[in-house]
């Protein structure tokens, strides 16, 4: 499972673009502006920048939680909010509601309809890039497809020949290509979660079908990557929680080529209680217990809410699993159904989020000691005198013991029931988002 709202289309952009005009001047009669398709089946919401408040976010910024404790340096997270440049603009609003914590990471894919998008097309990834230049401790998470036509239910066989010609090293160079823009556009230190749920079905880049040429696969990419000149990548094996279609621990491709080892965990199947998603087998137990055999870092690119509704248990569990287990990163899914605070369907666990997250900041850094036997400074003007301290001021009122939630900051907004209208990879790329036609409404299940 994964967010779908990637560019998946296979049209040609000659085609879409020459459409374009017309659809948007039709989209702008039929609905004012161009909506996102409902997060659903594959996407995203995306709804208007200034949209007013929903009523249930409304409700939840009408009372701010007080800040969260503060002892130590917290593990790095962020949510996966949009796959091109809304996403990164999206982090700094997700921060204003959580009361000003920091989001340090920020997550986005690659779409993997074709090569030339693996390959991570010139303007795709400039504002990921950006973002993670301004600070040194920020992580940019980027989700690789190890196989084109990753989600167009190639059958098994043809996905066992694929493997094992990218095991020949057939593909190297789309992975090359990849790792060289990335070094230009000096983001060496990507993290790098390759070939993610690979233990499932619905990836073209499966491993079920063939895992020996699998894992060989895996290894000629890493080889690929390093190679570049600048880099500094880390290379994520990230499989989904549980058994699956084949157990993930016989796709792992060996330490040498796997940095992290990650896990996608959402509250499914229905019905299961969370500690049941903890030991069950090659369950949330299991997957760190493997990575400290390994000497590997954990994480969890993708987790969220699922098949159990606006379940607050899991929440405030996984959350708790999270603070415990300290893994190098973690990333939300922040659209419907798995979501907390562009989805409106899950209030009770978006509060344990908010509450749990709000206002958290890490503690400034332990000043250096300085040296004891250093001579005291010599005042310049020794007839100069101390002057008196201004007194500080007694403030008459206390200080507000949590700071209000800005109420300038929208929360999203679902869009009207639309049908999606495709466009084009650049069409959409450019245009900023995905647009359609109000006539039905599409189902939120994947």
């Amino acid at each position: 499972m994964a967010p779908l709202q990637r560019i998946r289309t296979s049209r040609p952009v000659c085609l879409a673009a020459s459409l374009a005009a017309g659809l948007v001047a039709s989209a702008a009669l039929v609905s004012g502006t161009g909506y996102a398709v409902n997060a659903g089946a594959g996407e995203s919401p995306t709804p208007p920048p200034s949209a007013a408040p929903s009523p249930a976010m409304s409700a939840a910024m009408s009372a701010a939680p007080s800040p969260a404790p503060s002892s130590a340096r917290h593990p790095a997270f962020g949510a996966y909010l949009d796959y091109g440049p809304r996403g990164v603009a999206r982090i700094g609003e997700l921060s204003r509601w959580l009361g000003g914590t920091e989001l340090r990471v920020a997550h986005t894919y690659l779409p993997g309809d074709r090569w030339s998008n693996i390959e991570g097309l010139p303007g795709f990834l400039d504002a990921w890039a950006d973002w993670r230049r301004e600070e040194a401790d920020r992580l940019f998470v980027l989700n690789v497809p190890m196989l084109e036509r990753n989600e167009e239910n190639v059958s098994d066989r043809e996905v066992g020949r694929l493997l094992r010609r990218g095991a020949e090293g057939e593909f190297d160079q789309h992975f090359r290509t990849l790792a060289e823009r990335l070094v230009e556009l000096r983001v060496p230190d990507t993290v790098i979660v390759l070939g993610w749920e690979m233990n499932g079905v619905t990836y073209t880049h499966r491993c079920g079908p063939d895992p020996d040429a699998w894992k060989k696969y895996w290894e000629r990419i890493v080889t690929a990557m390093r190679s570049v000149p600048g880099q500094k990548f880390r290379f994520d094996f990230t499989a989904n929680r549980g058994q699956d279609a084949i157990a993930w621990t016989e796709c792992y491709p060996g330490d040498d080529t796997v940095d992290i080892i990650g896990m996608d965990s959402y509250d499914q199947p229905r019905g299961q209680s969370f500690d049941e998603a903890v030991s069950e087998p090659y369950g949330l137990q299991a997957h760190v217990d493997f990575a400290k055999t390994h000497g590997k870092p954990i994480s969890y690119p993708e987790w969220g809410l699922f098949r159990n509704g606006d379940n607050a248990t899991y929440m405030k569990r996984m959350l708790a699993w999270l603070d415990e287990h300290k893994p190098l990163y973690n990333t939300l899914t922040d659209y419907c159904p798995h979501g907390v605070w562009q989805c409106d369907d899950n209030p009770e666990a978006s509060e344990i989020y908010r509450s749990a997250l709000y206002g958290r900041t890490d503690p400034a850094p332990t000043p250096t000691p300085t040296d004891p036997t250093a001579p005291t400074p010599t005042p310049t003007d020794p007839t100069a005198k101390p002057t008196d301290p201004t007194p500080t001021p007694i403030p008459t009122s206390p200080a507000p013991t949590s700071p209000a939630p800005d109420p300038t900051v929208p929360a999203p907004v679902q869009p009207p029931s639309c049908s999606p209208v495709a466009l084009g990879d650049w069409v959409e790329h450019w245009l900023g988002e995905k647009l359609c036609l109000p006539f039905d409404r599409r189902s939120r299940d994947r």
